[in-house]
């Protein structure tokens, strides 16, 4: 068991899955606050580095492309303060989050995860019912598995807000759209039905869509309502592989010698040990968990 601790919030790895918890207070971003905690099995991961910084660095877990609902919705739009896949670290934790980052490396290169792309969700995505984009918007946005309804407030344009909510079945929706505010310009969430056409009208005056201004940092909660929509839509490879095409999960032998690694991974831990970074018992428990796989 692999853990790190920080006031950004709780990282863990079991060998299997890391699970994330998010910090507490006003300093952690509103779409990881709404998002809460995430168990992320080893199979959907590409890869996982720590990057230092002058204050300290930070954790960021690299999912493979597709794995995730939220990030094929952002579309690598989310900012770190959002993205739930990174954790602030300070200075005097380098050594633990080097640790971790050597526990799920290993754990890939010897379950040999493969990563490449896929072609379905391997994580669920936001739990509903879900709520986003009010704050700074002209509207929410809510989902509770069934059908989306999008709410006026007093920022929308007549012609939307003369209509009065609008609901949408799933059935309905053939894909959605995620912008956030940049610079000057608006964000929007838009929801695409069969019905509306090729072209449609801007976020402004779209009934489909909510204009997000750049107000507020809870306008970030759409990219939620997003990913929940999306992971029960077909997912994008799937629905562009051709028919009878195979699911290739299986990957290439590992060209280090496992054994090797393991051996090396011991020592290291030794050394880790010995310097203070590990505790006797962290150290106990990770030595008991390499050698259960020699």
């Amino acid at each position: 068991m692999a853990e790190i601790l920080q006031k950004d919030g709780t990282w863990t790895f079991d060998g299997d899955t890391v699970r994330i918890v998010p910090g507490r207070g006003s300093r952690i971003h509103p779409l990881r606050q709404a998002l809460g905690e995430l168990e992320v099995p080893l199979t959907a991961l590409a890869g996982i580095a720590y990057e230092p910084g002058r204050k300290g660095g930070g954790l960021r877990l690299r999912l493979r492309e597709g794995a995730c609902p939220l990030l094929l919705a952002a579309s690598g739009r989310l900012p770190d303060a959002a993205d739930p896949y990174r954790l602030a670290v300070e200075q005097d934790r380098t050594g633990v989050a080097e640790y971790f980052v050597d526990e799920v490396r290993n754990a890939l290169l010897l379950d040999q995860v493969p990563s490449g792309p896929v072609d379905r969700f391997l994580l669920p995505g936001p739990s509903v019912p879900v709520s986003g984009g009010g704050g700074g918007g002209d509207g929410t946005a809510s989902f509770e598995g069934d059908a989306v309804r999008l709410t006026w407030n007093w920022k929308a344009e007549e012609s939307k807000s003369s209509g009065g909510s609008v609901t949408l079945p799933l059935t309905e929706i053939t894909g959605v759209d995620w912008l956030p505010s940049i610079g000057l310009e608006n964000g929007y969430l838009r929801f695409l039905t069969a019905r509306a056409g090729a072209k449609s009208p801007a976020p402004k005056y779209d009934p489909h869509a909510l204009d997000l201004l750049g107000l507020s940092k809870k306008e970030y909660t759409a990219a939620l309502v997003a990913a929940a929509v999306l992971v029960r839509l077909p997912h994008p490879a799937a629905a562009a592989k051709p028919a009878g095409t195979p699911v290739l999960e299986k990957a290439a032998p590992a060209a280090a010698d496992d054994h090797d690694a393991l051996l090396r991974r011991l020592r290291e831990l030794g050394e880790l040990h010995r310097s203070g970074v590990l505790t006797d018992e962290e150290f106990t428990t990770a030595k008991q968990a390499v050698l259960k796989r020699l």
